[in-house]
């Protein structure tokens, strides 16, 4: 467990002694809040912070998911794909001096558990490596996400694909060895759960030979979602020092 460094918690985390890359323009917009959150929770900048051990690594992965969710303005558990208990006790654990914001982060969702979620959340829990809290959240995490639209590394709030795939490798051994193709884990979850369940995924009995095998094995690079956030914060900065009016993003355009 990382303990992270006592916050004050009459001072909006949000918005006081935040690092360059994350400190609010004008407006108050702070890369859409999952940078802030994120330095909430941690104390670090996302951008730059250090993951070479393991609990490092894990307090990132698990700070990079709900500042994400944080983002999408509605319940963050349900968001993140945890119970109001889970989310209680994860925050306690590894981010206590943020335990003020876990009843509005806990609001219910009124929705009913989704079939989809539910099983790629069994198989990642039935491939653990460890059966210790961290992984059994992370495998309701990892599946909610999942259901997002973007690579799903992106959806988890992670700088690059390839720290997802040491989180599945650490927490989710046996289930990322079977991975022999780099398979988009998206996609490699899917087809692991037909192959369970004695299904044939695909009608092609090569992958090389199949005319969708971009959308199994293609690039999955590109800006992670805080690091896209914090160029538009920093071009309309720049619009707004000039006079001209500032971007839109394409969802806030008419």
């Amino acid at each position: 467990m990382i303990v992270t460094e006592p916050r004050d918690p009459s001072v909006d985390p949000a918005a006081a002694s935040l690092p360059p890359s994350v400190r609010p323009n004008d407006d108050g917009d702070c890369t859409a809040g999952a940078a802030a959150t994120y330095f909430m929770l941690t104390g670090c900048d996302p951008a730059t912070t250090e993951i070479k051990q393991d609990n490092s690594f894990d307090q990132h992965v698990l700070a990079s998911i709900l500042a994400v969710a944080a983002t999408e303005g509605r319940s963050v558990a349900e968001r993140a794909g945890l119970s109001a208990q889970d989310l209680s006790t994860l925050v306690a654990q590894w981010f206590p001096f943020a335990q003020g914001v876990v009843a509005a982060w806990s609001t219910p969702s009124g929705q009913a558990e989704d079939e989809e979620i539910a099983m790629v959340r069994d198989l990642l829990l039935a491939q653990r490596s460890n059966k210790d809290d961290v992984s059994g959240w992370l495998a309701a995490m990892i599946a909610r996400r999942a259901m997002e639209p973007n690579h799903l590394w992106e959806d988890l709030g992670l700088r690059e694909r390839p720290e997802l795939t040491r989180l599945l490798t650490r927490h989710f051994a046996p289930l990322a060895a079977r991975n022999t193709k780099n398979m988009k884990w998206k996609r490699f979850f899917y087809r692991m759960l037909c192959e369970d369940d004695g299904f044939v995924m695909c009608a092609t009995p090569v992958c090389t030979q199949c005319n969708d095998f971009d959308l199994c094995f293609g690039e999955e690079s590109g800006e992670s979602r805080m690091a896209e956030r914090r160029r538009e914060v920093a071009l309309r900065t720049a619009e707004l020092s000039v006079g001209t009016e500032p971007s839109r993003s394409p969802e806030q355009r008419p």
